[in-house]
């Protein structure tokens, strides 16, 4: 029996192209997701663009354009960023989309009816001069801790987080005035309700998460549950479907976080599935994906909403989430202007090795570090003289000796054995999101093939000793067939090829076999090597939207 998989990667915020360290977040997602549909599973992948809320409105005000105009320009670049690095959703979609509003709204209803929405008077900031309230981003003002002037939320020179009661001098951003303070009313959901539910949940699911997740986790639940605004004031977002609040919109955490469900059931209506049926399934794993500033939102909120609208629906089983990558020693910063963009990745790299990279480098249990000579020099060693280099000069020498024929099967048992090993160590690696070690064990079932190969000197044997040389390189063909359907979840380009070579049409998670009556020709090598002068990050790296 089909077992059912679902998995949600963190939707980025459609304000600017998204860099490496959003890719090293979102990656292992696609890589669980390939590897479950090879074993034959039913899998839901989702993600989409975030692109609602107070950032975007600041940065149409600055271009001059409507928030709509900034949010689909990045949204179409970021999804078309997930197609050239070989990602797989079943369904990149966006907070725009109309089926997406009208579900949030009806979670909206169904919380609401529940009792676990109330609304609430309180201060907030009012510009008199231009005759509205404004929220954090729409502030200027001085830094309390270190004087520099900054918005309403976060000090760029600091990198302090703030809020708008805390910013001195507080100003408008948009005429510049001073601002002074209203009552105004506002939605919150009462997340404070659902203590009790939460720390079981947590205490239940723990196991399956990183220890920063479990620490980010524990802590937030130790400081309380505190109640959060449903609402902002705000022009651009999802409408409130609540009398009185027909001015407000959504705030981006709720409407968000239950995109994975309201793209998953888009998803399950194309297919002609019931998708409630799919994700209140008890034997359903569920992976959730990404960065861990957004470890609370995936392990508090979001199970909070869910046991809220229907606690029968399947809450994150299993979080990867990915500590931070930095540039070298440095935190990425736009400020300090050393964000490296996946538009700058892919004009100047394969993206079979962009993926294979930030993987076997992924910062999953400490913050990791990035640099353009460790990128190549893994390249380059990896894979041009590691898993390059293997198949070309055992298929280029077939090409070259005997026409591309290739020789009847005929295994050691030594190297059968390292094969299905290595489905079963990698394999059991991805179901626990553990993908760097995963391709760390890849690139060991590599080594042993090359040093097969060297220990075995093939070369040496095609004259003298033709039966030997044929057990050899059947051996060696059988490898390269296998370490391509291994590899395929982390490199699909590079082991489409391989498999379209050997003619290996059997390919689910488990050992494949070469054709024998297939014949190699047009042969050409895996990887090209990299010389750093080619290397030019300046292609594609400015800012894409034009007005």
């Amino acid at each position: 029996m089909k077992e059912q998989i679902f998995i949600g990667g963190a939707w980025p915020y459609a304000n600017n192209s998204i860099h490496v360290g959003h890719l090293a977040a979102l990656l292992p997602g696609d890589i669980l997701a390939r590897f479950f549909r090879q074993k034959g599973e039913e899998v839901i992948y989702v993600s989409g663009s975030d692109c609602h809320g107070t950032p975007i409105t600041e940065r149409a005000k600055k271009n001059g354009v409507s928030p709509e105009k900034i949010a689909r320009h990045y949204a179409d670049e970021v999804k078309k960023n997930f197609e050239d690095l070989s990602f797989s959703y079943d369904l990149y979609t966006d907070t725009m989309h109309p089926f997406h509003k009208a579900r949030v709204q009806e979670f909206v209803k169904i919380i609401n009816e529940k009792g676990y929405i109330y609304s609430k008077e309180e201060e907030e900031d009012y510009c008199a001069s231009c005759g509205k309230f404004v929220s954090d981003r729409e502030l200027i003002g001085t830094c309390p801790i270190c004087g520099a002037e900054c918005n309403g939320d976060q000090c760029d020179k600091c990198l302090t987080a703030l809020s708008p009661d805390m910013l001195l001098n507080k100003r408008c951003k948009t005429c510049g005035q001073k601002t002074i303070t209203k009552k105004n009313k506002h939605l919150y959901f009462a997340l404070s309700e659902f203590s009790d539910a939460i720390s079981k949940f947590v205490e239940n699911n723990k196991d399956a998460w990183r220890p920063t997740t479990i620490n980010e986790t524990v802590k937030y639940l130790k400081e309380g549950l505190r109640d959060r605004a449903l609402t902002r004031q705000l022009d651009w977002g999802v409408e409130i479907p609540i009398s009185g609040f027909e001015d407000k919109r959504m705030y981006v955490w709720f409407e968000a976080v239950l995109g994975y469900f309201t793209a998953g059931e888009r998803v399950a209506k194309e297919r002609g599935e019931d998708f409630y049926k799919f994700i209140t399934d008890k034997n359903t794993k569920s992976y959730y994906v990404h960065g861990k500033d957004n470890i609370v939102f995936h392990t508090i909120i979001l199970p909070a909403l869910l046991e809220a609208i229907d606690p029968e629906i399947n809450k994150p089983n299993t979080v990867v989430a990915c500590e931070y990558l930095n540039m070298g020693n440095d935190k990425m910063s736009k400020s300090k202007g050393n964000i490296i963009t996946v538009n700058s990745l892919l004009a100047n790299f394969d993206s079979d090795s962009i993926r294979y990279y930030f993987i076997l480098n992924n910062p999953e249990k400490k913050d990791g570090s990035f640099s353009i000579e460790d990128f190549i020099d893994t390249h380059n060693k990896h894979l041009v003289g590691g898993y390059g280099n293997f198949v070309n000069r055992n298929l280029s020498f077939l090409v070259k000796r005997f026409g591309g024929e290739v020789p009847k099967l005929e295994l050691d048992k030594s190297v059968r054995e390292v094969v299905l090993e290595a489905y079963k160590k990698i394999g059991q690696l991805i179901e626990k999101g553990e993908n760097k070690a995963a391709a760390e064990e890849m690139y060991l079932l590599i080594k042993f093939a090359n040093k097969f190969y060297d220990e075995s000197a093939p070369w040496t044997l095609y004259e003298n000793n033709k039966p030997q040389f044929d057990r050899v390189t059947s051996n060696c063909l059988y490898l390269i067939a296998n370490i391509a359907n291994i590899t395929s979840p982390l490199m699909p380009k590079a082991a489409e090829k391989v498999k379209r070579y050997l003619g290996v049409k059997d390919c689910g998670w488990g050992e494949v076999f070469y054709d024998e009556t297939v014949k190699l020709e047009n042969i050409s090598v895996l990887f090209n090597r990299i010389q750093p002068a080619d290397v030019d990050l300046s292609k594609n790296a400015g800012d894409t939207f034009k007005v």
